[in-house]
C-alpha cells in the first residue's frame, strides 16, 4: 500500500467525495508519472499539510527524478512568493504598484533542469491554491504557448483542487482534543 493510499484511508467518511476524487486522479493517465506526481507534490506543498506532503513525496520518489522533485519543491516555493506579491499588486487600489518591479529573486523559473511545460503546469497548480488570478493567467498563457491543451490544464487544476480538499479533510478529521479528554 502506498503512502497516498494510506493517507486516503485517513480521509473521514464525511469527505467520501474527496476520497473518491483522489482515487480517480491517482488512476488518471492524462500525464506521465513524473508530471502527475510533480503536480501532486507541488500542490501538497502549497497546502502546507505536513502529512500530505510526506505521503506524496514518499510516493513521488519512486517515479520522479531527484531533479524533478527539487524542481517541484522550488516551483511551489517561488510561486507561493509570487502569488502573494502579484495578488497584492492586483488587489491594491493604488495602480502604481502594478508598474513597479517586484525585485524578488526567482531565477529558478528559468533554470529548473526540467521540461518547461512540466514546471509551468506544477506552477499553475500552486496558483489557484494560493488564490492568485494574475499568476493563474500568466501560467495558463505560457502553457498554451508551450502547446499544452485546455483539457490538460483543466486536469492539472483538478489535481490541485483535489489535493487541497484532501488537506482540508484530513485536517478536519483529526480528533478534537477537548472531546478526547472525556
Amino acid at each position: 500500500m502506498s503512502s497516498i493510499e494510506q493517507l486516503s484511508d485517513r480521509i473521514p467518511d464525511f469527505a467520501k467525495d474527496v476520497r473518491l476524487n483522489l482515487s480517480t486522479l491517482m488512476a488518471d493517465e492524462t500525464f506521465s508519472p513524473q508530471r502527475k506526481y510533480g503536480l501532486l507534490l507541488a500542490s501538497a506543498i502549497a497546502t502546507g499539510n505536513a502529512a500530505l506532503i510526506d505521503a506524496v513525496e514518499s510516493d513521488a520518489c519512486a517515479v520522479m527524478t531527484s531533479t524533478a522533485i527539487v524542481a517541484a519543491k522550488a516551483g511551489a516555493s517561488v510561486v507561493a512568493m509570487n502569488n502573494v506579491y502579484y495578488r497584492f499588486a492586483h488587489l491594491v487600489s493604488n495602480p502604481q504598484y502594478k508598474t513597479m518591479p517586484p525585485r524578488l529573486r526567482m531565477n529558478v523559473i528559468g533554470n529548473t533542469g526540467m521540461d518547461r511545460s512540466d514546471f509551468e503546469l506544477w506552477s499553475l497548480a500552486v496558483s489557484p491554491i494560493n488564490g492568485c488570478g494574475a499568476c493563474i493567467d500568466a501560467h495558463e498563457k505560457t502553457l498554451r504557448v508551450e502547446g499544452v491543451s485546455s483539457e490538460a490544464i483543466q486536469t492539472a487544476v483538478r489535481f490541485a483542487a483535489s489535493v487541497q480538499s484532501v488537506a482540508i479533510a484530513i485536517g478536519a478529521g483529526r480528533p478534537n482534543p477537548s472531546q478526547a479528554r472525556g
